[in-house]
């Protein structure tokens, strides 16, 4: 198929000018003012509007076992809704449990990504480190992963201990794979949820409670000593808060190789959310917690110095009723996360570049670029340039609407941002040269999404 889009704005994480773009063969072929239409193509009008990378999401979990139930997303729903909300290329966390091969798993997981309307990859999870493992974990690598996920928290289940921390950052230093992690201290957690669930303080707001910033700035330290140690190559995920990110500066003063990820929830939403009478704060229970109000301009700021690399959602759908609703008498069974993948590009359009807080550039480098850079796969994805993947995103500054669980296509019963506005969205979202969604309508193709192999950079 070939595409030309013509007279758009083209903004990537550097450049921002007017010209047209050809895509033939799923590729970006031409970049020139007033390029004549091959007589095959289909022409898409894009005055007047903005022509980004396609989004990529560094953070999402689609295919989730987890607190006794099932994440709701297959990815039918989630890579529909990824693309109605910009983001074409996905990075799914794959999380084996303690007990479960990592090669077994790893292929399972990709095997519920066959249907995939949208390019994807994983993180691969560590939830143990034997010699059996390691060697999985090797072959995982070849087979085209270059980025592990370990836990630092969920003692039992996920979590690792400290000697498996030390080989998984000295195996992925060796491979030259970059390890994300999530950052709390399980032991604390663990104490400080025993103690409040015993004193019978048991509703959604305790939840942040059980979780204090303190306890994610440990998790941050610890993980940078480990870091230091070995010379790994580290990325701590959905990082809510200050003090996380001063232990994680404090570090890379000190020479270690860390990124940050913040996720959308931790940029509008507060703790407050997660205080709402009637059970309903279970919606916004997600770990870390949302937190105090004064943390968001602190993230903000972060994400304007560049602190903070990348903008993900943590997507993590479960049911409010039936799912949510199993941690009524006690917080500490409600399943963790808040669904966002359709609305994560739109909302950091909406309240990052339209009252000021972000430049355009610096939202594309957020939202697209810088992951494709941590993540193996730049310039494939991640820019606008000849050779690169004809994935775009035209969208229209002039939008106005408003976030529905009405109208939303994750495959969950209800919004975060139920009648928030949006200022902008996508008018058409193309995956390698293919126009898959148009004005918040899925028009693709389930199981055109390719698995992105990708080659260890963090040597």
């Amino acid at each position: 198929m070939t595409l030309l889009i013509k007279n758009g704005r083209i903004i990537t994480a550097a450049d921002d000018y007017v010209a047209d773009i050809l895509c033939e063969g799923e590729v970006i072929t031409q970049i020139a003012p007033h390029l004549d239409a091959p007589s095959d193509a289909e022409v898409v009008d894009a005055a007047g509007k903005y022509v980004f990378p396609g989004f990529i999401d560094p953070h999402v979990h689609i295919y989730l076992p987890f607190m006794g139930t099932y994440a709701k997303d297959t990815y039918d729903s989630a890579s529909r809704a990824a693309l109605v909300g910009g983001t074409t290329s996905l990075i799914e966390m794959c999380c084996p449990s303690r007990d479960e091969e990592p090669l077994e798993t790893f292929e399972l997981w990709k095997s519920k990504a066959a249907i995939s309307a949208c390019d994807y990859t994983f993180h691969m999870g560590v939830s143990r480190y034997d010699e059996s493992a390691e060697a999985q974990l090797r072959e995982i690598v070849n087979r085209g992963i270059s980025s592990f996920k370990i836990f630092m928290a969920y003692k039992g289940a996920f979590g690792v201990t400290d000697q498996e921390l030390f080989d998984t950052l000295t195996l992925a230093k060796e491979l030259g794979v970059i390890v994300t992690a999530h950052c709390e201290n399980e032991t604390l957690v663990a104490a400080l949820q025993e103690k409040l669930i015993s004193e019978g303080k048991t509703d959604t707001e305790w939840h942040e409670r059980s979780r204090p910033p303190r306890v994610e700035a440990e998790g941050v330290h610890h993980l940078m000593t480990f870091a230091e140690m070995t010379g790994a190559h580290v990325y701590c995920v959905h990082t809510s808060c200050r003090d996380a990110l001063e232990a994680v500066q404090a570090a890379q003063l000190r020479g270690v190789n860390a990124w940050v990820e913040t996720v959308i929830p931790y940029l509008t939403l507060d703790s407050s959310c997660a205080e709402l009478p009637d059970f309903e704060g279970a919606k916004y229970v997600m770990s870390p917690p949302l937190r105090d109000p004064i943390h968001r301009p602190v993230l903000w700021a972060s994400l304007r110095s560049r602190l903070i690399s990348t903008v993900a959602t943590d997507h993590a759908p479960f049911d409010f009723a039936g799912q949510k609703d199993m941690g009524k008498d006690d917080f500490t069974k409600i399943p963790n996360g808040i669904p966002s993948i359709e609305d994560r590009v739109n909302l950091l359009y909406t309240h990052g570049v339209c009252p000021g807080q972000l430049d355009l550039n610096t939202f594309v480098d957020a939202a697209s670029t810088q992951a494709a850079k941590l993540f193996g796969l730049y310039p494939r994805k991640g820019t606008i340039q000849v050779g690169s993947d004809a994935d775009l995103v035209i969208y229209d500054p002039e939008y106005r609407g408003q976030i529905s669980a009405k109208t939303q296509l994750m495959d969950v019963d209800y919004s975060a941002y139920e009648g928030w506005e949006i200022t902008g969205r996508p008018s058409v979202v193309t995956v390698r040269g293919e126009v898959q969604a148009r004005d918040g309508e899925f028009v693709g193709e389930l199981g055109r999404g390719q698995f992105l192999s990708r080659e260890p950079t963090h040597f």
